[in-house]
Parts: C-alpha cells; structure tokens; sequence
C-alpha cells in the first residue's frame, strides 16, 4: 500500500458521513476495506458490466482477502 493511499482511507473515515456513528477503529476498517476494493480489484468493472453491489462484492472478495494479506492483514475483523 502506497503512502498515497493510507490518505485516501483516512480521509474517508474521517469525512465518511456514513462513518460518524462508527468508532474510530470500525471506520478506519471500513475505509480500508472499501478503499482497497475499489482501487485494488475489479469491483468497479464488474459493477459497469451490471452485477448488484452485492454480487460484485462476493466475486471480488477473494482478491480483496488476497490484497488485505499482502499489506499484512491477517484476518478480517
């Protein structure tokens, strides 16, 4: 993950109106997670070729377990 990056999720978690209510690790988490969907898989392509946001989830959610890994995440919280 790029120094670039970890602005973006922070920034998200900080301004993220959908994030006030969350605790500051809950957002953080969050951000992360959307953060490197979009920008680490092909979620947004698969939402252009149509598939719900629920569908696109699931089928990139093995790389999005792959990329968490490679950054050092373990497990998902």
């Amino acid at each position: 993950m790029l120094p670039k990056d970890r602005h973006e999720v922070i920034e998200h978690a900080l301004w993220s109106k959908g994030l006030r209510k969350a605790s500051p690790q809950a957002a953080t988490w969050l951000s992360l997670v959307a953060y490197l969907r979009h920008a680490y898989t092909d979620y947004d392509q698969l939402l252009s070729e149509g598939y719900s946001h629920e569908q696109a989830r699931y089928f990139c959610m093995r790389e999005l377990e792959n990329v968490l890994e490679r950054i050092g995440c373990k497990q998902m919280p």
